[in-house]
């Protein structure tokens, strides 16, 4: 098992593990376990004798600590499932030493990496980065962070003198659909703290998320036959084009940045009789979530009077909370990782993330658990790439962090 995290990684993103928001299976799809198994299998060959896989599909294992001073457990965790957003089916990645320029992808021509919309590339240049061939994601988010913690564990394996706790390696499906935590079981996992290595670019790390929920609105109609439809037929898709065209243009994620929310209708579905629009709501002050809901109740009520025959629901669900509040509780956990990315001779900054990882529901279960950059890019789109040395220096981080939690518990 002495392969390099890039031969690790182009081995996963061949493996189609795309989540379904439609499905009421978990995981959602039964594919992902595809990639579930085989990590136990290789965690296994690795010597990690506690692996295993629960019903729901989680992989957990241990590292067992090789000081003998008490050092807080720590854990490191990604998801396997891509988006469903853009297929993960039949991955053809593609190495590049980049030289700078647009990238033209060879599976589908008219799918460019542009150099002016991904600033990173300029750092870039000479080196290697990964791509899809254009017709399909990369897969980067999450496969990165699974091959970052796979070959961090193996180096720590080959590396014995390197001091380091017990260290904790989780694998969870459905990240993508919100539910990668749903059946987590933190006492299971055994982690005092934890990291997720789902980040983007090499330096950048994360102790923010969005507080989030979901809106659906339906508007029920009435069908009947186009050619006797006069002063019967109520068409539901017509009210909701209504809803809209009402939504704040200068609230949509297109239009928004850095600590700015959003409302953003993101499905849609319908016919005359019955239409459903889903909205993300997103903000980083959950109190501006309550503003958000307000927003749409005031459109639906603006529109009601043009639609009088139509009835238009709104139902809101919670999705995640900002992770802040729960890391302040105890800053070892991000004071510790900034550290890391120090020793491995990058200039680390927080950047607060614009959606959220399985870290912010397991910080808000009351396991503290930050986010850790993979050197991934332009995620959930056929124009996704990585960096072979963003992903190299997210190992070096990973190995140093162990290394400072073993220095800093010293009595």
């Amino acid at each position: 098992m002495n392969e390099t995290v890039l031969d690790k990684f182009l081995r996963y993103v061949k493996i189609d593990t795309q989540s379904s928001e439609e499905s009421d299976t978990y995981p959602s799809t039964s594919k992902q376990l595809n990639l579930l198994n085989l990590l136990v299998d290789e965690l296994k060959t690795l010597g990690l004798k506690d692996t295993r896989i629960d019903k729901y599909g989680y992989v957990m294992a241990t590292l067992p600590s090789n000081v003998t001073h008490k050092v807080p457990a720590v854990g490191f965790i990604a998801h396997v499932d891509t988006s469903p957003s853009a297929s993960g089916e039949n991955v053809k990645p593609q190495v590049i030493k980049y030289n700078g320029g647009d990238v033209v992808l060879p599976g589908d021509k008219s799918i460019v990496i542009r150099e002016s919309e991904n600033p990173e590339l300029k750092h870039c240049i000479g080196k290697t980065i990964i791509t899809s061939d254009g017709t399909t994601l990369l897969g980067a988010d999450n496969k990165a962070g699974i091959a970052i913690i796979m070959t961090a564990v193996q180096h720590l394996l080959n590396n014995p003198k390197i001091p380091h706790g017990d260290i904790k390696i989780g694998f969870t499906p459905d990240e993508e659909v919100g539910a990668g935590t749903k059946y987590f079981e933190l006492k299971a996992f055994g982690a005092d703290f934890a990291y997720t290595v789902d980040g983007d670019t090499a330096g950048e790390l994360n102790k923010e998320t969005f507080s989030a929920n979901s809106a659906t609105i339906t508007v029920h109609g009435r069908n009947i036959h186009p050619g006797f439809a006069k002063n019967i037929m109520v068409n539901s898709i017509r009210a909701m084009a209504d809803i809209i065209v009402r939504t704040p243009k200068d609230m949509a994620p297109e239009t928004t940045e850095g600590y700015e929310p959003y409302i953003h209708p993101h499905v849609l579905k319908g016919e005359e009789e019955k239409t459903t629009l889903n909205f993300l709501f997103r903000d980083f002050v959950t109190d501006g979530l309550e503003k958000q809901k307000k927003i749409l109740e005031k459109i639906i009520e603006e529109v009601k009077p043009l639609h009088p025959k139509t009835r238009i629901e709104l139902e809101i669900k919670e999705s995640y909370r900002n992770m802040r509040e729960g890391l302040e509780k105890d800053p070892r956990v991000t004071d510790y990782l900034w550290e890391a990315t120090k020793r491995s001779g990058l200039e680390p900054k927080w950047v607060p993330i614009r959606g959220g990882t399985d870290g912010s529901r397991l910080t808000a279960m009351g396991l503290p658990c930050p986010n850790i950059f993979t050197g991934g890019n332009n995620f959930h789109g056929k124009t996704e790439w990585a960096s072979l040395e963003g992903m190299e220096k997210s190992i070096e981080t990973v190995v140093n962090l162990v290394q400072v939690w073993v220095e800093k518990s010293k009595g």
